[in-house]
């Protein structure tokens, strides 16, 4: 492509309305499953107040770089990750770092949606007033391994996702985030008050927010950094995307302070929401609290179901959980959609196709993998456990080097400090450049080597 249709399409490209909805829509993003189920079940795992405060030291440094690093770019080429990497050079590493990135969300989001199907199907079944039957033991494994009933619920709720992104991003990614955040946030403090003022939930809350040093090891720092990654949307390719579609008076360091703290109490209260109301239930056994996934759909619905108006809480809580499931989801498949554009030149409507069919054929393969298919393994692991070991412990450490790289032996300081101080004061430019030059790749090396040798079993997180 010349220059001159290169400026064309920068000039033509889509673009949020303003900051708030930029930072509503990435903040969408970064709250979803993650803050939701991971988050609490790792803090009630490696020490409560302890993980938090790691978790909150790297978010404000670690976190705030990377964020930093891929919204500059995006903004700086007008283009999607693989675009944006071609543009400082042709050869093989430009490709492999831009397509890296781009691949990722192309990969994640079709057994995110199938994750997605399953809180739309349990938030269904509370409304019809199904708690008593949610909340039975063996519910949720006789469900995932019911296959017609997990893809047809797969399929519906990626509907919902590709009618907001053949909207496009004012009138579909911008609007939904718009109207999905707040009410997400209403939701959660909602719940987050009934749970905290069950009888015995305070110890809970203490255990939560209160740190212990006795509690701390090097596995909290291992476990709080690969939530973090998790968490914020870093290497998924979507701060790349959302980037480009800011103009030049937009705040860059103002909007990830803004991330920073939407993506940290969504966290906090999901921690409140989830830890002080099992605490309650369980008298403080840390099996029930350190259940993993399970947490959110085996031991919520039965706590849910000994409440008295477990009902509405379940319906308010699930809401929530779609709320935030979905709005990452379309994070996830926006920045899909808008790297085909890109690379393909193709209509949004015709990648819009291109995108249900590798979310259909990725999704039918994770929705089926744990029934129909469930002969089927993958180094030990089911087709989602696999998908989301490979994008989430392989893929993006991978995507987050190379932007390291990217920005360090070729972009420069100087550049990328310009991207930033065209509209923002910078504040934390010194903290920027020492994580850049000696810290960032270290950590990165420890997410991929910590990630791989517990999948391995050489270690256990």
């Amino acid at each position: 492509m010349n220059e001159q249709s290169e400026n064309k399409q920068a000039a033509s490209r889509s673009r949020f309305s303003g900051r708030l909805g930029y930072v509503l829509s990435v903040a969408g993003s970064a709250v979803g499953l993650g803050n939701i189920w991971r988050f609490p079940y790792l803090a009630a795992k490696y020490g409560g107040g302890m993980f938090l405060l790691v978790y909150l030291i790297l978010m404000v440094t670690f976190g705030y770089v990377l964020i930093v690093s891929e919204t500059a770019l995006g903004r700086m080429t007008r283009k999607s990750p693989a675009g944006a990497f071609c543009t400082f050079g042709k050869g093989l590493p430009y490709q492999f770092g831009g397509w890296i990135n781009a691949v990722v969300p192309m990969m994640i989001v079709p057994y995110y949606s199938v994750i997605g199907g399953w809180v739309l199907k349990y938030l269904f079944e509370y409304i019809r007033g199904s708690a008593s039957i949610l909340a039975d033991e063996n519910y949720f494994t006789e469900f995932i391994a019911s296959s017609g009933s997990v893809e047809f619920w797969f399929v519906l709720f990626s509907a919902l996702v590709f009618f907001v992104i053949l909207a496009g991003v004012k009138r579909g990614v911008e609007r939904v985030s718009k109207v999905m955040m707040p009410m997400l946030v209403i939701l959660a403090v909602f719940v987050t008050i009934y749970s905290v003022t069950r009888p015995g939930a305070l110890e809970g809350v203490k255990y939560f927010l209160i740190p212990n040093f006795e509690t701390f090891s090097w596995m909290t720092i291992v476990a709080a950094m690969g939530q973090m990654f998790y968490s914020l949307s870093i290497a998924m390719g979507i701060l790349y995307t959302y980037g480009s579609y800011i103009g030049k008076d937009v705040d860059i360091e103002k909007s990830t302070k803004q991330v920073e703290f939407f993506d940290t109490a969504i966290a906090l209260l999901a921690g409140l929401m989830i830890i002080p109301a099992v605490f309650a239930f369980s008298g403080g056994d840390m099996n029930a609290l350190q259940a993993g996934p399970s947490l959110t759909f085996i031991t919520l619905p039965k706590i849910f179901a000994s409440m008295g108006i477990g009902t509405v809480v379940g319906i308010a809580f699930f809401l929530m959980f779609f709320f935030a499931a979905i709005t990452s989801a379309i994070s996830l498949m926006e920045t899909s959609v808008s790297s085909f554009e890109d690379e393909l030149h193709w209509s949004r409507p015709k990648c819009c196709l291109l995108m249900a069919v590798v979310t259909f054929v990725i999704g039918t393969a994770s929705s089926l993998g744990y029934g129909a298919w469930d002969f089927v393994k993958i180094f030990g692991m089911a087709f989602l456990d696999f998908f989301d070991f490979l994008t989430n412990s392989v893929m993006m450490p991978l995507a987050a080097f190379s932007t390291c790289i990217l920005i360090v032996r070729v972009v420069g300081f100087q550049k990328l400090d310009a991207e930033v101080e065209c509209s923002s004061a910078f504040c934390r430019k010194g903290l920027y450049h020492f994580f850049m030059k000696y810290l960032s790749a270290v950590c990165i090396a420890v997410i991929l080597i910590s990630s791989v040798a517990n999948v391995l079993g050489i270690i256990t997180l």
